[in-house]
């Protein structure tokens, strides 16, 4: 048996939670006051993720970059290759919240999707 202690990022109350685990199974979540505690602090020790955040290179447009995030999370392990997969990209002007810039980014069936509006030159 092993016990894990995170900080909750559910909600603004930033609980201290502390999970305990045996044979890789959670058998007990304390410490959060609301329920998304316990769903969070489940998640991250058997299964984390995170929603990526960046920016790429626009062509013709009134801004240079673009601000862009994945769609929904995706596995913290891929967080890198998602960066990496961003580097070479670059979107022509006009750019609206929510196209697709890149999809299934690192085989994570996630897609990268502008968070701005950025008007052509």
């Amino acid at each position: 048996m092993s016990t894990r202690e995170l900080i909750c990022i559910g909600c603004p109350l930033g609980c201290s939670l502390s999970v305990t685990l045996e044979n890789g199974e959670v058998t007990a979540v304390t410490g959060n006051t609301c329920p998304r505690g316990d769903s969070y602090a489940r998640k991250e020790v058997t299964n984390p993720t995170r929603i990526v955040t960046s920016t790429v290179r626009v062509k013709d447009g009134v801004s240079p970059m673009v601000n862009v995030k994945t769609a929904s999370d995706i596995p913290k392990d891929k967080i890198f290759d998602c960066a990496a997969a961003l580097r070479d990209v670059v979107v022509t002007a006009p750019v609206a919240i929510g196209d697709v810039v890149l999809a299934d980014v690192a085989g994570t069936g996630v897609d990268i999707v502008a968070a701005k509006n950025i008007a052509a030159n």
